[in-house]
């Protein structure tokens, strides 16, 4: 990027008036500014991308947001059979999340999704990170999604969606992860394998 900066200058540069030693220093300052400035933005642009994952990835550790995540999970299955809880998600205007936790982690997810499409967040990092997360969570969330757009319209969450497609295309891309080729692996034992394998085959009959 700065290489091509700098050739853009020399491109724009009206040689004819570089006839002094004056003239060539000035125009030596001038390219020195324009590259510095160029790499004070570049180095602003990963701090606040890395700020902004940071950030996201705090309030995703929040108490609030992990019982809201625990929801999701746990509960709201069974919760999507009541009448009045998808009635609640219908209707237009204000949905307590007091009782609908789902919405919380809704819209992290939506707020990601903003992020990641405006490219204010370096989609590989995330990926790396939150992939598995955002498509497990989007297939968990889907039917509340759906419930919701019958009266608002596509645009509902659509930033969700978007991250959530997009981490589908990266896990299609890296089904193995992104540990480098080579680099070698750890060699880990599993020395509960065969009691859990035991227990759960107990458990089964």
């Amino acid at each position: 990027m700065l290489m091509t900066l700098a050739a853009l200058i020399l491109l724009a540069i009206d040689y004819s008036a570089l006839n002094t030693w004056a003239n060539l220093g000035t125009f030596l300052l001038l390219l020195a500014s324009v590259i510095a400035a160029a790499v004070s933005l570049h180095h602003a642009a990963s701090f606040n991308q890395i700020s902004a994952v940071i950030s996201m990835e705090r309030d995703l550790r929040s108490a609030d947001m992990q019982e809201s995540f625990r929801f999701v999970q746990t509960e709201l299955p069974n919760k999507l059979y009541n009448e009045d809880f998808r009635e609640e998600l219908d209707a237009i205007g204000f949905i307590d999340t007091r009782v609908h936790l789902e919405i919380n982690a809704l819209n992290w997810f939506n707020a990601v999704g903003t992020l990641l499409k405006n490219n204010l967040v370096d989609e590989n990092a995330w990926m790396d990170l939150f992939s598995r997360l955002s498509v497990s969570y989007w297939n968990r969330l889907e039917p509340v999604v759906a419930i919701m757009r019958r009266r608002r319209g596509d645009w509902q969450f659509a930033n969700f969606e978007y991250m959530a497609m997009r981490a589908q295309l990266w896990l299609e891309k890296h089904p193995a992860g992104t540990f480098p080729e080579h680099t070698p692996r750890a060699k880990i034992v599993d020395k509960w394998l065969a009691e859990d394998q035991a227990l759960r085959s107990a458990k089964t009959t």
